[in-house]
């Protein structure tokens, strides 16, 4: 089977699914949306699935690949939902103390994609660590559109708290170096954002297509930050231009790459909107970053 890419979708579809897919219409309207764009065959729901992720047609490590150990952990979060929970990696063969790699999952909680990308993290040699912030609902429940459901319902203030409770406990893990980076997608790209802002000896931050925080925060960042953008993500994309003046004005050290012609979503090899040449790309530039940045 060919796979399917941005470009066998109508603009207007591409719009209206990252509308469904972050919450400003709902399922009914995405299909209300797209009605007109359907060719024989091929009807409203069967876009809305070609467009959907595939997750175990995408998979590049095996969560039992024997280069990697994996193991579901705690760690305590007073000023949050008591507890953050996530899914940690490590190389199965390591000498000294490794880096450590928060990985921030996108707004339907802790699903098999993100699991994926930490272990490709941990191929890299280091300690990857992915939070489940739907933890306090019962975990990622196994389906996109009930996890984007329950995800609507999070007191965000507690779940920002979970991301730095995690963040603070991954610093004194024994196997690793002290150093802690991020690197969040989508909205886990606004977190990467966020806890730059809020967490002063934080080691690195790459946000991909991330919401930029306020103004008023950007002098708060002393990580260096790696900015991915898509230039087809009007939504993200469109206040790059503030938060590099507020960027500036602070002299924060900073790198940005806005990848031509992708969409939101373009490192996400689950769905259409994946671009292979520019995720690849971007993932090399995350890890050289992060070996930079992290690296004793």
């Amino acid at each position: 089977m060919v796979r399917k890419t941005a470009n066998d979708f109508p603009p207007e579809v591409l719009k209206a699914f990252d509308q469904y897919t972050h919450g400003e219409i709902n399922r009914r309207g995405f299909l209300k949306n797209v009605a007109k764009f359907t060719v024989a065959g091929l009807s409203a729901e069967a876009l809305l699935l070609s467009l959907s992720p595939q997750f175990a047609q995408a998979e590049q490590i095996a969560p039992d690949d024997k280069r990697i150990t994996t193991s579901w952990v705690e760690f305590p979060s007073p000023n949050g939902n008591g507890k953050v929970k996530g899914y940690l990696v490590k190389p199965a063969k390591f000498a000294g103390k490794l880096p450590v790699v928060l990985v921030v999952h996108e707004n339907r909680g802790l699903n098999p994609h993100i699991q994926d990308i930490a272990r490709r993290v941990a191929l890299d040699n280091f300690i990857a660590f992915a939070p489940d912030a739907l933890n306090p609902l019962g975990g990622y429940p196994g389906d996109e559109d009930k996890a984007r459901e329950l995800f609507a319902t999070l007191d965000q203030t507690k779940t920002r708290e979970d991301f730095i409770a995690a963040a603070t406990a991954l610093k004194t893990l024994p196997d690793g170096n002290g150093k802690v980076g991020v690197v969040g997608f989508c909205y886990g790209g606004g977190i990467s954002n966020f806890l730059a802002t809020r967490l002063p000896d934080l080691a690195a931050a790459v946000p991909f297509y991330g919401a930029h925080p306020p103004a008023e925060d950007v002098a708060k960042i002393k990580a260096p930050l790696l900015v991915q953008l898509a230039e087809q993500d009007e939504r993200i994309t469109s206040g790059w231009p503030a938060y590099e003046t507020a960027l500036k004005a602070v002299n924060v050290k900073y790198q940005v790459y806005i990848y031509p012609g992708v969409q939101h979503a373009f490192n996400n090899d689950t769905t259409p909107r994946y671009d292979e040449a520019a995720a690849k790309l971007a993932w090399q530039r995350t890890i050289s970053f992060f070996n930079q940045h992290l690296r004793a």
